[in-house]
């Protein structure tokens, strides 16, 4: 998004106010956010109350009777606080980290981490809602930030187009480059745009940083065949995308392997069979995750908020909400989201520390190559 948020850029309209009240649980930890375990400052009756900022994405979304149940129990209003695509709010965070715009930031991803540790822009929270999160997505030892949701970034098509055009759709990256796909596939601007960061981590994790066919002459082969760039997953989704529902001409997006439960989830009639289809060998991994801004106002409404959004309430309404996955394993997504999410064997991945040696050099590079 990248929540990016990803696909949760479906619930834009959900997001837009910046004053919206949202309920929050009793914090089981907080008090200095200065360790990463802590005690929470209650009020009368255990309420926490006050106001707290969450600093996240365009998409973010969460149904009102989940809200409104936990505002009942702790009297904490949240203020929602938005600044655009993931790798936007990373950013912003980082320019006003010494009078932070949140008292907690949700949608930065494990590609953006390193961006945020590097400017110190959070203090560790060990929220007890990680003893139901599995260890593989709990990347940073420190606990500065809590993974809330996982999204497969993959190359997705429009299976409609490919069967009206008697084209085969593509299987591989490799694919993306040949004639019969020219001018076919739509991605976003890494430099702006989570998804499209992600797909190019996946190009170079898939061919590599050297030799002939590393990931830079990949890119020009993408280039010479015509790939189209857009700003953010909005756009490319929304406009360019054939089967985004608008008047698109690209049967081939970067998206997300939710797509094909959101396509029919949201249709009428449901089909039988998803109308998204996606590119299984080219889906990258995406972890998402929470943190309490240095600097916080309400550190205790703060570390509240993260338990929160870890918390099986909230984590039962992301599938539905935001089009993500859950990352608590005592959630329970529907039934439908889950048969047609794609699920590929293998993902991609790089690790954190991999990204942010290099995330801005590749950046700039893929700029250069494609951008310009």
């Amino acid at each position: 998004m990248t929540r990016s948020r990803r696909l949760r850029l479906r619930s834009v309209a959900a997001a837009t106010a910046l004053a919206i009240a949202l309920a929050v649980p009793v914090a089981a930890c907080g008090s200095t956010g200065n360790s990463a375990s802590t005690t929470a400052t209650t009020g009368p009756g255990g309420r926490i109350g006050g106001t707290v900022r969450l600093l996240t994405d365009d998409a973010f979304a969460v149904s009102k009777p989940v809200l409104q149940s936990f505002e009942r129990r702790t009297g904490i209003k949240v203020q929602v606080v938005t600044a655009g695509d993931g790798v936007e709010v990373v950013n912003k965070a980082v320019l006003t980290k010494s009078d932070p715009e949140g008292d907690v930031l949700y949608g930065i991803d494990n590609n953006t981490l390193s961006t945020a540790f590097d400017n110190g822009i959070f203090v560790p929270y060990r929220s007890p809602g990680l003893a139901d999160v599995d260890a593989a997505y709990q990347l940073d030892p420190e606990h500065r930030v809590t993974p809330i949701d996982k999204a497969d970034v993959c190359v997705d098509y429009d299976v409609t187009w490919f069967r009206t055009h008697h084209l085969a759709p593509p299987a591989s990256f490799g694919d993306l480059t040949d004639p019969r796909y020219k001018g076919l596939l739509v991605t976003e601007d890494p430099s702006s745009s989570t998804p499209g960061l992600a797909f190019l981590l996946a190009t170079i994790a898939d061919r590599g940083t050297e030799g002939h066919d590393d990931w830079q002459s990949y890119w020009k082969a993408l280039r010479a065949n015509d790939v189209d760039v857009a700003n953010d997953w909005t756009a490319a989704f929304y406009t360019s995308f054939t089967g985004g529902g608008g008047k698109g001409t690209k049967p081939i997006v970067v998206s997300y392997a939710t797509d094909p439960a959101y396509a029919v989830i949201n249709a009428k009639p449901q089909p039988a069979t998803s109308p998204i289809g996606v590119v299984d060998a080219t889906c990258y991994r995406q972890i998402e995750f929470a943190g309490v801004l240095a600097g916080a106002r309400h550190p205790a409404a703060a570390r509240a908020l993260v338990d929160f959004l870890l918390s099986t309430p909230f984590q039962d309404d992301v599938p539905l909400q935001m089009y993500v996955q859950p990352v608590n394993r005592e959630a329970k997504p529907p039934v439908l989201f889950t048969r047609f999410t794609a699920q590929p064997a293998h993902v991609l991945s790089l690790s954190p520390a991999v990204v942010g040696a290099h995330h801005q050099a590749w950046v700039d590079e893929w700029t250069n190559l494609v951008a310009r």
